[in-house]
């Protein structure tokens, strides 16, 4: 036997794993995975967002010390990291729509319980039950729809993306307007937000006690031809220079946005803005992720590279910081547009997960390690912008360190959208 014809016979590493492709399903369930995606990403974000509007009354409701409250800031970051790493091993003991189902529930059961349980320990005890179920969803979102549709990566990821910045917009503007409707109790304010995580539970549930709604299975060529070699999960990912890439540039994108939506009201609030209009300049920023959201997915599935959109967004974020250092009040409206688009790196950083792994447990291994690796660094960012502001007594080196940010998040981004996969760097 020849040495070619030998080459020809031995396994495939288990590392390359075939294209999953669409299966045929009933239309109703195809609706169902839509509707559970959309009401999922409508609540990732609610449980953080619905607590700065009434941060001044939880804290003097739980005699909360000013430092414990500074805190808050990093906790959302530090816990999508923490148990973001468990998303994998969860995912393959019980699927991703049964994690996901369960991640609601959390949600749920700590929106409703955090502001009854009396004192601050039982308050950050259920915030972090709260954002454990939202750290593992957002690790599945993109497996979720890289397994039911493979075809339509970009305009699903574009749908849950809007979603997902609707709910964040929908919690900053609404809970104070409902907690006064609701008898101006801020327990009441921010428990109403577990009735939407509750409503989210259905749809999954569903899903996961049917077993004709089950995503389909990959087989990677190993196991078609009778190996017993590892599975695809079992990728040293670590080693894929492209998934470092993804999950700095995931970091740098939420270290801007949390410093976005932590300070940028105060930066306009010191240059003169009244307080209730810097609230509005703030959810402008928020709302332009609504349409956008739907859009840069939709485009940069199409691209072999996305490269440009990187740098596209990040070009509105550095004219964006310029804007806030010279002119803050004068520009108002123009800077908190040119952010928000910015932001919208956010949706594009989760179409790339999508696109750089060939099957759902690539997606999985690449989700769980850019998500969580980036969120780690996205810890320090808010706390050195205030610690700067405090020290130096105003804007200028903040705002200098965001836009300093943004040159390696433009560089790292450009490195993610290049036209390859982590198998192929791996295998």
């Amino acid at each position: 036997m020849s040495r070619d014809e030998t080459r020809t016979l031995k396994p495939a590493p288990a590392a390359f794993v075939r294209q999953e492709q669409p299966q045929p399903r009933s239309a109703w369930v195809t609706r169902l995975v839509i509707l559970g995606l959309v009401l999922a990403a409508l609540n990732l974000r609610p449980a953080i967002t619905s607590l700065g509007p009434l941060l001044e009354e939880v804290r003097t409701g739980l005699g909360m010390s000013g430092s414990v409250a500074g805190l808050l800031t990093s906790v959302p970051p530090l816990c999508f990291a923490v148990f973001g790493l468990t998303a994998p091993r969860l995912a393959r003991r019980f699927g991703p729509g049964a994690i996901v189902c369960a991640g609601m529930a959390a949600i749920a059961a700590g929106l409703f319980l955090r502001p009854y349980l009396g004192g601050t320990a039982g308050f950050l005890a259920a915030s972090a039950l709260a954002l454990m179920g939202i750290a593992v969803s957002n690790i599945l979102m993109p497996v979720i729809v890289k397994r039911w549709f493979p075809d339509r990566v970009g305009q699903m990821t574009g749908l849950y993306s809007m979603a997902l910045a609707l709910g964040t917009a929908l919690a900053a503007a609404a809970t104070v307007p409902m907690t006064r409707a609701l008898g101006g109790s801020w327990q009441t304010g921010l428990a109403v937000w577990g009735t939407l995580a509750a409503v989210a539970v259905l749809p999954w549930l569903v899903l996961t006690r049917h077993s004709s709604t089950r995503a389909p299975k990959t087989r990677t060529i190993a196991q078609e031809q009778g190996s017993s070699a590892a599975p695809a999960s079992a990728l040293s990912i670590t080693r894929s220079r492209t998934a470092w890439a993804l999950a700095c540039y995931f970091g740098l994108q939420a270290t801007a946005a949390y410093i976005t939506m932590g300070w940028m009201p105060q930066i306009f609030r010191d240059a003169g803005v009244s307080a209730g209009t810097a609230g509005v300049l703030l959810a402008v920023t928020m709302a332009m992720g609504i349409p956008l959201a739907f859009v840069i997915p939709r485009v940069a599935s199409r691209l072999r590279n996305q490269g440009p959109i990187v740098v596209a967004l990040g070009l509105c974020g550095l004219m964006g910081y310029a804007g806030l250092y010279l002119a803050p009040a004068a520009g108002a409206w123009a800077w908190a547009l040119l952010l928000g688009v910015s932001n919208c790196a956010f949706p594009l950083a989760l179409t790339m997960i999508g696109m750089r792994a060939k099957s759902g447990a690539g997606v999985v291994r690449l989700s769980a390690f850019a998500q969580s690796t980036g969120y780690l660094i996205s810890i320090p960012g808010p706390l050195l912008v205030g610690v700067l502001y405090q020290h130096s007594g105003s804007w200028g080196l903040p705002i200098g360190l965001m836009a300093g940010l943004m040159v390696p998040q433009l560089v790292v981004g450009v490195l993610a959208g290049r036209n390859r996969t982590i198998e192929d760097e791996l295998g």
